[in-house]
């Protein structure tokens, strides 16, 4: 596709200054690799659609699966890994465990999200 390839410069001139104050505030390579597991998550549409729907509302997995049309079994893999990325948290009343957001942050990077790629 024309037009999409990234352009490089014609000659190498590297501006030492600008290299030098990036590089002092780059995060540690350990922060940087936290952040792209981070990502990772939102890279499945299923765990996107439960985060959505969570978006909405705090639900338990019987509705969640009912909502997605899928099984309980599938939903409650998923929250695991939502769980253990601290995208999401859940709380017992009696028999049922309840699960929604863990914070606003998390309601922001999916409408953050949503509005970048509907522009």
């Amino acid at each position: 596709m024309k037009g999409t390839e990234a352009e490089c410069c014609e000659v190498t001139c590297v501006h030492k200054d600008v290299v030098l104050r990036v590089q002092k505030k780059l995060p540690e390579e350990v922060l940087l690799k936290e952040l792209a597991d981070f990502y990772k998550v939102f890279g499945d549409s299923t765990r996107i659609k439960i985060l959505c729907v969570l978006l909405e509302s705090e639900m338990c997995v019987c509705d969640l699966a009912e909502v997605l049309g899928m099984t309980q079994s599938a939903i409650s893999h998923q929250l695991r890994v939502l769980k253990q990325m601290k995208l999401v948290k859940n709380r017992r009343e009696g028999k049922t465990v309840y699960y929604s957001l863990s914070d606003g942050h998390i309601q922001t990077i999916i409408s953050q999200g949503m509005e970048h790629i509907t522009e």
